[in-house]
């Protein structure tokens, strides 16, 4: 995936007790330039209190993350937020993952896959070098291709692969683009259903402080660090 990298540290306070979907504050510098943290999501949790991060290089903080080597120091808050809620009464469960959006879903397939639910996960990048790497996920998943240019898989969106598997799924979660989420909440073979859904926002503080990820919801303002980053998606206003 060109721009994008993956970093595993070590951080067995935060591992021991984050939940899928739920987040950390990196601090991308060594003083305070930049001075705001960045929110990224915790990608999955390994053996030995470690824990992944998923992020694409977008400005001057996750340039510097990137450059990252091992036994450096990286400062984390976490974890944040509200995660997914994932039933034990769910066999089947559909992750929806758009681009860097598969981030937050990792985490939640291996629960599943814990739990001994059956995982499929509709994966689509624009093309094929943009998709994530499958053999970085865990075993046992089913997936489920679809790319922009149709270098790999079914040509189009990902949103297209919902029918004929949105209806056998017990649960459904998805992480990608806004575009993404309206295509979604457009399909009537969702209507009525729960769909959770992460949203990125930019983010001061991450718990609540600075009011800065606030987003309109049918219910008013909820703040994506608090509130969410999960929120359902009939819930949210375009």
């Amino acid at each position: 995936m060109p721009g994008t990298h993956l970093i595993w540290a070590e951080a067995p306070q935060i591992a021991s007790k984050a939940e899928p979907g739920q987040f950390v504050m990196v601090r991308c510098s060594e003083g305070y330039d930049p001075l705001l943290r960045r929110p990224m999501s915790i990608h999955r949790v390994g053996e030995n209190g470690a824990l992944a991060l998923l992020f694409a290089v977008v400005g001057r903080g996750t340039g510097w993350l990137a450059r990252r080597k091992g036994g450096q120091m990286i400062d984390l808050l976490g974890p944040l937020g509200h995660g997914f809620t994932l039933s034990a009464e769910s066999h089947d469960l559909l992750l929806v993952a758009g681009g860097i959006g598969i981030a937050p879903l990792v985490a939640l397939a291996q629960r599943g896959i814990a739990q001994g639910a059956q995982v499929t996960l509709l994966l689509g990048a624009p093309t094929q070098s943009q998709l994530y790497p499958s053999h970085l996920l865990p075993p046992g998943i089913k997936i489920v291709i679809a790319t922009e240019d149709g270098s790999v898989g079914k040509r189009g969106m990902v949103t297209e692969l919902l029918a004929g598997l949105a209806d056998g799924a017990d649960q459904i979660f998805a992480c990608g683009p806004i575009s993404m989420y309206k295509a979604m909440a457009s399909q009537d073979l969702l209507r009525g259903r729960s769909v959770q859904v992460s949203i990125e926002a930019r983010m001061g503080c991450g718990f609540g402080g600075c009011y800065g990820c606030a987003v309109e919801t049918k219910s008013g303002l909820r703040l994506v660090c608090q509130d969410g980053p999960v929120f359902e998606l009939s819930e949210l206003s375009w």
